[in-house]
């Protein structure tokens, strides 16, 4: 069972920054700046952080590399230094086939994640049923966060009688959607209301190209004889691990208007301009192929990160995308917060 305080703060709604991975130029761990990672989420206002999941690089479980555990503890570590246990929202990327998503369940839960981020990427071989058999093992062990993977980076589509059964699964208690397609969006959130279980689950979007107008939705979904309404209440993001302390801002932008009859022009207009700067950064030109190293080298620019350098050398900037991340730093002023790292910057990178 997910811990009440938490189980509060998901529903509330908030800002989980999905954790990139730190690297030196050799590609090894650089843990001074991983932490410093965990630091500068946790002094930006978020409320919760997610590791081991798209942006910290699915290959940290590679035999190759073998950092699946040691990134997960080393966020742990700083979340518990800082004293946000309690108010911090802990959530571990878990994938791959039974035996392992159920390994990787258990070594989370034992150091004090919340939730499991749980992928269905990469499993194309299994069908609906034998996802929902792994879903309830997994459930068995760690409260579940599910997470609807878009297919251009390895996801999959999924139909609706998938997400009724998924939600109707005890102790999942949050769902991450992001398929960057409106209509497989609208699935989750039909079958969600539709449950038996739609109380106890939290919706989060991870449509970093349609962030603001998912947290200003409100759904009314007819189920049986009864109209039921459904929010977006926060957002589980790639995207919200670069400029975090003015996500954490526009995030509460947002929340004072969500349950409003009418929304602020400003706001949309907003989230048309966070699309503009998400594309510059996820590359959807070349079908997100410099998703990672996009958001690797906004960090790099702050001084976060040593450089945009991936486990596997493929994962790099495609042709432009540097120029087009110029040119929404130039667009979109008013959207980073670099005066905030830059004032921080030296106490996140100091041994402790």
């Amino acid at each position: 069972m997910l811990k009440q305080e938490i189980k509060g703060l998901l529903h509330e709604g908030t800002v989980i920054p999905a954790h990139p991975l730190a690297l030196t130029s050799d590609r090894q761990l650089d843990e001074t700046h991983q932490r410093a990672l965990t630091r500068y989420y946790i002094d930006a206002g978020a409320g919760g952080v997610a590791v081991g999941v798209h942006t910290t690089q699915f290959e940290i479980r590679d035999p190759e590399f073998a950092l699946f555990e040691k990134v997960l503890t080393m966020a742990m570590e700083e979340i518990e230094n800082a004293k946000v246990q309690n108010s911090f929202i802990k959530i571990a990327g878990i994938c791959g086939p039974v035996e392992q998503a159920i390994q990787e369940a258990k070594y989370s839960k034992e150091i004090g994640y919340d939730l499991g981020l749980l992928s269905m990427g990469g499993l194309n071989d299994l069908s609906e049923d034998e996802l929902i058999s792994r879903t309830e093992k997994v459930a068995e062990i760690i409260p579940v966060f599910g997470f609807y993977l878009q297919p251009s980076v390895g996801g999959r589509v999924f139909t609706y009688d998938f997400w009724k059964h998924f939600a109707d699964i005890p102790n999942v208690y949050g769902i991450k959607i992001a398929p960057f397609n409106r209509y497989h969006s609208f699935d989750v959130v039909r079958a969600v209301c539709n449950s038996k279980r739609n109380d106890e689950i939290a919706l989060y979007t991870g449509n970093d190209d349609n962030i603001v107008n998912d947290l200003l939705t409100t759904y009314r979904i007819k189920t049986g004889d009864k109209m039921v309404e459904k929010k977006i209440v926060g957002g589980l993001l790639g995207h919200w691990s670069v400029w975090t302390k003015r996500v954490v801002d526009l995030f509460e932008e947002v929340k004072k208007v969500q349950n409003a009859d009418t929304v602020p022009s400003k706001l949309l207009t907003l989230g048309q301009e966070i699309t503009d700067a998400n594309a510059a950064f996820f590359d959807p030109k070349h079908d997100f192929k410099g998703s990672i190293a996009g958001i690797n080298e906004v960090l790099t620019r702050q001084g976060l990160l040593q450089g945009n350098w991936c486990l596997l050398e493929k994962e790099k900037l495609s042709p432009g995308q540097s120029e087009e991340i110029d040119r929404v730093y130039a667009d979109y002023a008013h959207l980073h917060d670099d005066e905030f790292v830059k004032r921080n910057l030296s106490k996140w990178l100091a041994e402790r």
